[in-house]
């Protein structure tokens, strides 16, 4: 069986084809390109970027809209954490084959798309090598600065992930940087107790309020792979009409009444 990638999708090599890992990773990213609602989530990814990175509107009338949103994506970093076993977990790899769909669709290259899980063993981050991924080296707990736009890809991350993410960008030059595609924070916020949800993931509180989220399509065969996802900006328009107390304070997130974070800390991997 044969595929064709474009250029920034392309293995950088030929061994690639004999890994049954990788084999197994083709099948799915095969399987989902047939799939309707990939269109959707390609096309939502594709619109949020456009909005993040819009450009002037009198450059937008002289430019074909076809050929513009690739083109913006193209400036877009990315980041995944928290992907999984995907040699052994079927999920992980369905997820990993749509991020690769995600990147060829935006034209991002793949040298630009960073990736990390403690999890990960060292046969698996070989293949991510192998396929043109960045693979970090150090337990980031989600404490990114953001310093360019960046395309954030969380698949079933834990809540304390995406709190930490928030509060390492909380502010209203920083927070329109980002575009998400994970779990939905009012889905989030429905599924937990209000009073530790606004004590212990304070920052993904108070975005719920301000950010737009996007649901994203999933099929019900898939429905354990891709449920509750949706595509999360954070409009500038929205946050420079907020008060400067908004970002006044803005401690370091701390879960001493959380002991099952569902990440996994610095301090505690081996």
């Amino acid at each position: 069986m044969k595929f064709k990638y474009s250029s920034a999708a392309t293995p950088r090599t030929s061994h690639l084809n004999h890994s049954p890992i990788t084999l197994l990773f083709y099948l799915c990213r095969s399987e989902l390109r047939c799939e309707e609602f990939w269109h959707d989530w390609k096309e939502q990814l594709l619109v949020a970027a456009s909005a993040s990175l819009s450009k002037s509107p009198a450059d937008k009338d002289a430019e074909d809209q076809s050929e513009r949103i690739p083109r913006t994506c193209q400036q877009l970093e990315c980041v995944c954490y928290g992907l999984g076993p995907f040699a052994s977990c079927v999920s992980a790899r369905y997820q990993l084959a749509m991020l690769l769909l995600l990147l060829e669709a935006g034209q991002i290259p793949l040298k630009d798309c960073s990736v990390y899980d403690p999890v990960f063993s060292s046969g698996e981050r070989d293949v991510l090598r192998d396929l043109g991924l960045t693979v970090l080296s150090e337990n980031e707990e989600g404490k990114r600065l953001v310093e360019k736009p960046t395309f954030f890809y969380l698949m079933h991350c834990g809540k304390a992930l995406y709190n930490n993410l928030l509060w390492k960008n909380w502010s209203a030059r920083g927070l329109p940087l980002m575009i998400i595609i994970g779990n939905s924070f009012s889905g989030m916020r429905d599924r937990t107790i209000e009073k530790e949800f606004t004590r212990d993931y304070s920052y993904i509180s108070k975005a719920v309020d301000f950010s737009v989220e996007r649901k994203l399509a999933c099929p019900s065969h898939l429905i354990d792979v891709f449920n509750d996802t949706a595509v999360i900006t954070f409009p500038s328009n929205s946050l420079n009409g907020l008060p400067q107390s908004t970002w006044a304070e803005s401690p370091e997130p701390q879960y001493p009444h959380s002991p099952d974070l569902e990440i996994i800390l610095k301090e505690t991997q081996s």
